[in-house]
């Protein structure tokens, strides 16, 4: 993956969220409407407090205005703690029946000090087949 689009970033409690994405041609087929993508996900540690993921929550939107949502423990099978100054960065990836989509959401994170739970946003982010636009 090249991961080469701009990224987009957000900052909660001062855990900033930061994504880029990437169009998958070989795992997409025009003929069957499917469209697959990639992202990685880099979750920096910018506040005093050691963090734990706990959960996930993703909206996710094609360009036909259907909307699935995800959610679940953890990321990629994992629940990272993350302590300041730390990075913890993940890849996945969803699949769309339009050329391009949209999504976002928030991590649900625990502050290990006193267990106080958080939600940290995930920003928007538009998945797109690069050759719709030319």
């Amino acid at each position: 993956m090249s991961f080469d689009t701009p990224s987009n970033s957000y900052t909660t409690a001062g855990i900033t969220v930061t994504v880029k994405t990437d169009f998958i041609p070989a795992q997409s087929s025009h003929q069957n409407s499917l469209y697959s993508f990639a992202y990685q996900i880099t979750i920096q540690n910018h506040s005093d407090f050691t963090v734990k993921l706990l959960r996930r929550k993703w909206v996710i939107l094609d360009a036909y205005g259907d909307q699935r949502i995800v959610e679940g423990e953890g990321v990629v099978g994992q629940q990272p703690v993350i302590a300041p100054g730390e990075t913890f960065t993940y890849q996945s990836g969803s699949q769309f029946k339009t050329p391009f989509g949209k999504m976002g959401g928030f991590y649900t994170m625990l502050r290990l000090l006193d267990s106080e739970a958080f939600e940290v946003k995930i920003p928007d982010f538009i998945l797109e087949n690069p050759a719709v636009l030319n």
